[in-house]
């Protein structure tokens, strides 16, 4: 059996065209019948580093019988000149995540995959304790499963206040071993058991980044190993009709 979570994350390839860029994670969000994209905002657009792709594709299963089948499925970004995805931002400046609808009459016919809903958030009443287990779902420097084309899971835990904007920014820290290609990953929670094929994950962000000090020492001076995961909540907001 696989496992419920592993099905709500593909991997996402950036192209300029037909030039390849970059990878990333990502992971579908359903609401009111509209399925969505969710990933990093960099990994659409990012000035500082002159990323500026036209498209992404992400692999699917396309065999709900043979898992080591997939199709790649091309999502432009911009038409006529504007930028099909939507992000967010507050008064502390950008959010780093970016959410773009699927046209589903586009996809295959058959296709198999999980996605998180609105009944996956975290509500405001939900207690997450300091240090609580996590996982990241995603495809660190492009590390997969080749055969059945599926993503790997981190471990973390939470490394501030759950609830709290950590330094006045939309996200809370988690303590784990990331790497480049893991931007827009989903961060869960197990939330309880459910039959098999269930989705039984609390989503509690989307990792963006590692975090470092500006003044460590690179040789005397190891990583910090925090990231930055910002509050899965934006998710409704960036979702509206």
């Amino acid at each position: 059996m696989i496992d419920a979570l592993l099905l709500t994350s593909p991997r996402i390839s950036t192209f300029d065209d037909q030039t390849y860029l970059t990878n990333a994670s990502s992971f579908f969000f359903e609401r009111d019948g509209r399925l969505f994209l969710v990933t990093s905002r960099h990994v659409m657009v990012d000035e500082a580093s002159g990323h500026h792709p036209s498209r992404i594709e992400i692999e699917l299963h396309n065999d709900p019988e043979n898992l080591a089948k997939s199709i790649g499925f091309s999502i432009p970004l911009f038409r006529d000149g504007k930028s099909l995805w939507r992000q967010g931002g507050d008064t502390a400046g950008d959010i780093d995540v970016a959410v773009i609808e699927i046209n589903r009459s586009a996809l295959p016919e058959k296709i198999l995959y999980r996605a998180f809903g609105p009944e996956h958030l975290s509500a405001p009443e939900d207690h997450v304790e300091i240090g609580s287990s996590i996982l990241v779902v995603g495809f660190p420097l492009g590390f997969h499963d080749t055969l059945h084309h599926m993503p790997v899971v981190r471990h973390a835990i939470v490394a501030s206040s759950f609830g709290f904007r950590f330094q006045g920014m939309g996200y809370f820290l988690t303590d784990g071993r990331t790497h480049r290609g893991t931007s827009g990953a989903p961060v869960v929670m197990r939330d309880g058991e459910g039959a098999p094929g269930e989705l039984t994950w609390k989503l509690l962000g989307v990792h963006s980044a590692r975090l470092d000090v500006g003044t460590r020492d690179l040789v005397l001076d190891e990583a910090l190993g925090l990231n930055c995961a910002w509050y899965a909540d934006i998710l409704m907001t960036l979702t509206e009709s």
